[in-house]
Parts: structure tokens; sequence; C-alpha cells
């Protein structure tokens, strides 16, 4: 099986899973997107415990429903969001000192209260989302390539950068058919632990 068929059928297989065990949130259907997911609040709570998350001043978060969270933690710990255009069609947010931590993480909000950037920032930290991953590190996106685009953007400019991705645990599984180009990340945070990665 080539590695765009395995990939397809582990999204499907995944999506399935979370449909059965009833942790898939709003937005449905979940077929097709990073899905959202019971406990996504207190995945993103556990980047508090993270060096590289105090550390970081610019962070960069895609635009995906369980990662909004990410996004209000970012802005209510003084920190500035970079978040890109869904889909990549407008490229890139920047949105800071803001009243309305809720309103301004969610995509209209941030569409409503943010800065198109024409240029990137350098940034100090990456939380993106996942279908599926592995503990090596290795990361299944919905299929568009959007992560591995917004990613390579970054380290253009910033080099290496720490990558974070938040999970539901059954997002976990034993491997990730993965190609050279597709990005890995060096945490896994789920609403139970956070995984250290072997990526390197």
């Amino acid at each position: 099986m080539k590695v765009g068929e395995e990939k397809k059928k582990l999204r499907e297989k995944i999506w399935k899973i979370l449909e059965e065990k009833k942790v898939a949130r709003f937005p449905f259907p979940i077929r097709g997107r990073v899905p959202n997911f019971e406990g996504s609040e207190r995945a993103a709570e556990k980047l508090l415990e993270l060096e590289d998350w105090r550390k970081a001043k610019i962070v960069f978060v895609s635009p995906d429903s369980p990662q909004r969270k990410v996004r209000e933690l970012v802005l209510k710990s003084g920190k500035i969001l970079i978040m890109a255009t869904p889909r990549l069609t407008q490229g890139f947010l920047q949105i800071k000192n803001v009243k309305n931590f809720e309103f301004a993480s969610t995509i209209k909000g941030a569409f409503k209260v943010g800065k198109f950037l024409k240029e990137l920032p350098k940034i100090d930290l990456v939380v993106i989302g996942s279908v599926a991953v592995d503990k090596a590190g290795w990361r299944l996106g919905k299929g568009g390539g959007y992560g591995d685009r917004e990613v390579a953007e970054i380290t253009k400019k910033s080099g290496k950068v720490p990558i974070i991705t938040t999970v539901h645990d059954l997002q976990i599984v034993e491997k990730v058919p993965h190609e050279p180009h597709d990005v890995k990340v060096d945490y896994i945070l789920t609403p139970t632990r956070i995984i250290k990665t072997e990526k390197f």
C-alpha cells in the first residue's frame, strides 16, 4: 500500500474511533478536519508545564478548533499569537494586546482583531493540530498539507522551533505513515499526559 493510501486509511480509522467513543466535539462532521475532542482545554493547559512555553514570546498556533484554548492561553499570557488563516488563503494573522481573549482566540475574532502579516516574525514555539500522532513524533494532518506548509514557512524564517501538538489520547497510534517532508513534533499533549517524542 502506498504511503498516501495508508495515511487515508489511518485518518478514517481515527475519525471513526473518536465518533464511536463519543469524544468528538463540534464542529461536525469531524471527517475531513483536525477533530475537536473532549478535554482539548485540559490538553492545552499542559503547555503551562513546559519550559519551552515559559520562554516563548511569539507563538504560532494553527486555526483548528481543538487548538482554540491554546490560542486563548497565548493571549492571556501576554504572548503574541500568530495564526494561519484557514487553508492559508490569506496568509498569517498577528493578534496581541486584546482584552477579550476568548473572542480573539476564535477564527471570527482573530479576523476581526488581528493584523494581516506581509512577513512572519521570528517565532519561538509552534502548536499544531493533528488527526493522529505517534511517539516518534510523526504526525498526520487532515490531508491538505497545510500544517507542513505553515511549519515550512516558519522554519525558513525562525530556524529550528519546538513543535507541539495537542490531541486526545485515542489519537496516539503505534506508527504514523510518513514521507520525508512531513512535520515531526517534539511534544504531544493530551488531556492526561505530556509525551516528549523520540524526534531526535
